[in-house]
């Protein structure tokens, strides 16, 4: 029995969908444990791709039931969307996916307060999705959010929907200066979503629990980095949810003790969408050419990533939060034709050199990066069908970062498809 964190290690948009669907054919069961509909998990396989964005990336691979946990907060209409878009792809999710009736629901008014916010917030916006996903979980730390177990009570819903429009619209109308929400419609729109979900809601707590006694394999699988993290992150450029380890534990129900391995994902270099400080960020045409190469793009929004060398001092910081006993390095392919690969070892702060990575509101603004160079490697990593046929540039290059870091590279992926995998 195993029981597997997959976790983002920079600021997401590390290639996670590619490895929990690699890993996902061993599996028995894969749980998504927070975010929400902002998390964009991209498969490619037999020629078509698919973007999924709450329905675990183990649902093309194998047999594994996939399950959407307690700490997702779930957009009902958006996931309606993507079971016709899976099931179009030739998935049945009959007895192969739930949904933990302790999730909470993402309702039209949490998508009108998130852009409302963000647009008060002028030039300090963090870059939200706007899809509602921070306002959904301050209604539930707010205790006044409406959970999936919610949706089949209905008189019980429409009266907590209802109260919760009445204070809403204060604050839209009179704080806001905004036009008020029309709770009817609201209503309205939820009865067909409702119908269609109701089969796949259960307590999916005592199914985990079910499953570790039985001696299952589960994969837990995160949405956005460790980096995002609401207490752990570049705070306040942050998601709402905790997308690290920890996280996992309290999103699933699944206690401490049976988590046996962690694997992070990371990029060859990085990347980072919306605001918030980014010290190895390029701006020139290398920057650019990382963009291109990698095609950098929000697989949610579209927006362009901003792109930059690796950095180890973020990584590093990352392994310790997560206990990450090995690395999943991604996108190595996009350096093929980069004459001189850096990396940043360290940090200048005030004059001063760190390997610390700096948890201080407002610290990394004011860091310099601090660079060791390595060659290029000018071939192709994806002709390569083991570890041991990458160049020897390759091989330095993740041999540094093994060191570094102190956790192996046991996932090596060269390309996008699930055959440009190598396994150490």
């Amino acid at each position: 029995m195993a029981t597997k964190i997959i976790i983002g290690a920079q600021w997401g948009d590390e290639g996670k969908g590619k490895i929990v669907d690699h890993l996902s054919k061993d599996a028995d069961f894969v749980v998504r444990y927070q975010g929400g509909a902002n998390a964009g998990h991209t498969i490619k396989f037999d020629g078509k791709e698919i973007v999924l964005h709450l329905i675990p990336s183990g649902i093309f691979n194998g047999s594994a039931k996939c399950i959407i946990g307690n700490g997702v907060v779930i957009d009902p209409n958006a996931l309606v969307d993507e079971i016709d878009e899976v099931e179009a792809f030739g998935s049945d999710l009959k007895d192969r996916f739930y949904v933990s009736g302790s999730a909470h629901v993402i309702l039209p008014y949490h998508k009108i307060l998130d852009q409302v916010r963000e647009k008060s917030r002028g030039k300090d916006a963090i870059g939200t999705t706007g899809r509602g996903i921070g306002p959904a979980y301050v209604s539930k730390v707010a205790r006044v959010g409406i959970r999936m177990a919610d949706l089949t009570n209905g008189a019980a819903l429409e009266k907590m929907v209802r109260s919760n429009v009445t204070e809403i619209n204060k604050a839209l109308t009179h704080v806001h200066k905004e036009p008020e929400i029309d709770v009817d419609e609201i209503l309205n729109g939820l009865n067909p979503v409702i119908e269609r979900l109701k089969p796949y809601i259960c307590n999916t707590t005592n199914m985990l629990h079910q499953a570790i006694a039985s001696g299952k394999n589960i994969i837990l699988e995160g949405a956005q980095g460790s980096l995002l993290d609401i207490d752990h992150g570049t705070y306040p450029y942050v998601t709402s949810s905790s997308p690290t380890a920890g996280g996992a534990c309290v999103g699933s129900g699944i206690p401490p003790t049976s988590i046996t391995n962690a694997i992070g994902i990371t990029k060859a270099y990085s990347t980072r969408v919306g605001n918030g400080p980014y010290p190895t960020e390029l701006f020139d045409g290398t920057g650019e050419k990382l963009r291109k190469n990698g095609a950098e793009f929000g697989a949610t929004t579209g927006r362009p990533r901003r792109c930059g060398w690796l950095d180890l001092v973020a990584l590093k910081y990352a392994v310790n939060l997560n206990g990450l006993d090995q690395l999943a390095l991604t996108k190595l392919d996009v350096l093929d034709d980069f004459d001189e690969i850096q990396v940043c070892t360290h940090y200048e702060i005030n004059g001063k050199k760190t390997d610390v990575y700096p948890v201080e509101t407002g610290a990394l603004d004011h860091v310099k990066p601090i660079y060791r160079t390595f060659g290029g490697w000018s071939s192709s990593c994806r002709d390569a069908k083991s570890y041991d046929q990458l160049p020897n540039e390759v091989k330095t290059y993740i041999s540094f970062i093994e060191e570094y870091t102190g956790s192996r590279c046991s996932i090596i992926s060269t390309g996008p498809g699930r055959t440009e995998t190598l396994i150490r």
